[in-house]
């Protein structure tokens, strides 16, 4: 499956993160609406998730969930993922259900 377009000038992250965001215990999801024909992820893992292992760990189980439902997500939008330290202990199938469930409470997904 191709990878997704991501954020990847500061601006552009600035611009969402200023954004009211949908929090759970997981994550906080912040969604940007745009012009742009495609929508664009950020992924955020900060320190206090653990060591560089399990930062990774992390970031790669999200960037998963987040490019098996791109293809259900609208167009135009700029979306900025920062996890949570919770989420280092979640399951795949819990970070997917919180995931589906802050996707759906932003409009995200086209479906």
């Amino acid at each position: 499956m191709p990878a997704y377009p991501t954020l990847r000038r500061r601006a552009d992250f600035a611009a969402v993160a200023k954004i009211r965001g949908s929090a759970n215990r997981l994550f906080v999801l912040k969604a940007r609406r745009t012009d742009g024909p495609v929508t664009r992820i950020g992924l955020a893992t900060p320190a206090s998730l653990g060591g560089a292992v399990e930062r990774n760990r992390v970031r790669r189980r999200m960037r998963e969930l987040v490019r098996a439902r791109y293809g259900e997500m609208g167009a135009g939008w700029d979306l900025l993922v920062i996890v949570k330290p919770d989420a280092r202990t979640a399951t795949y199938a819990e970070l997917a259900d919180a995931l589906e469930g802050a996707l759906r409470r932003a409009r995200v997904l086209s479906a």
